[in-house]
């Protein structure tokens, strides 16, 4: 299993995480941000790939391995953990950068990128990660989507935290992950995950991004419709450069979530990987490599 250096980076909240910094310091620098459940391994041959031409940035993100892991759940509301980022990027001297995120990574970068489009960030790459003013409906129309999600309620539910406390974060995916492709991982990548997951801080950590996010998963048996009250979130236009890299066989996040995006991103490109699950950075490396490759340079 190939060794990736991490060195401690304080922020000026508080927060320390374990970064991953690659390549030239004067080099345009990538920001790689991982989903849930992984970590900064997540990016291993995107780093791998990158970090001659560019400076690599991966970190564990707050709640996740020995970066740090507060416990209660408003620690983990999307303006903290986009906050994150840019304070990371203010730590490391960075001023502009091209956010890359997969997963929850890929939805903390959307927040990233439209916060901070023309004025610290460049690009965006986004991975198995849907745009907030599409997922939400998709919750609420598309059946598939909703059943997909159902898992959230669970993580979300404290009626499992015992479950997690006797068996760390293992037991409750074994329970409501129906989605993973374990067979897919590298297994001496997958044993370390699997101890990762033992650390019952981290996975309470792991949980409150769920249990923060102002998403609404409703109930197979509600409507399959937009209430009346809803409000979609006031987004501006994201008008950066932007790819979005999806594995089309993605049990959790169907490729509905691609539906509409050209109305949100503009200029907005699009490579769809077949034959790949939700974990496109490892399951399809070359294919995220050359896509990535190929946008960086136009």
């Amino acid at each position: 299993m190939t060794t990736l250096e991490q060195s401690r980076v304080e922020l000026a909240n508080g927060m320390h995480l374990d970064v991953v910094d690659e390549g030239p310091k004067d080099a345009p620098a990538l920001i790689f941000l991982h989903g849930f459940p992984e970590s900064h391994r997540t990016w291993r041959h995107q780093v791998a790939h990158f970090k001659d031409r560019y400076r690599c940035i991966a970190p564990d993100q707050r709640g996740y391995r020995n970066s740090s892991k507060p416990q209660e759940v408003e620690a983990y509301t999307p303006d903290k953990l986009i906050g994150d980022v840019f304070l990371l990027a203010d730590a490391l001297g960075i001023e502009t950068f091209t956010i890359v995120g997969h997963d929850w990574g890929g939805a903390i970068a959307w927040g990233v990128a439209i916060g901070g489009q023309h004025t610290r960030v460049t690009r965006a790459v986004i991975a198995n990660a849907p745009h907030p003013l599409v997922f939400q409906k998709l919750l609420y129309t598309h059946p598939g989507q909703r059943k997909s999600s159902q898992y959230i309620r669970a993580f979300r539910d404290p009626g499992n935290d015992a479950l997690v406390r006797e068996h760390g974060l293992t037991g409750l995916l074994l329970q409501e992950v129906k989605w993973d492709r374990p067979d897919a991982m590298e297994p001496e990548e997958r044993a370390a995950l699997l101890e990762d997951w033992q650390d019952r801080d981290a996975a309470f950590g792991m949980l409150n991004y769920y249990r923060a996010s102002p998403i609404d998963v409703p109930t197979m048996d509600a409507p399959f419709e937009v209430p009346e009250n809803f409000t979609p979130p006031q987004l501006p236009k994201l008008t950066i450069p932007t790819l979005v890299i999806w594995g089309m066989d993605d049990l959790a996040l169907p490729p509905a979530n691609l539906e509409g995006l050209e109305d949100a991103i503009d200029p907005l490109t699009i490579e769809r990987v077949t034959d790949c699950g939700h974990f496109v950075p490892w399951e399809a490396p070359e294919a995220v490599n050359e896509a990535m490759e190929a946008f960086l340079k136009s």
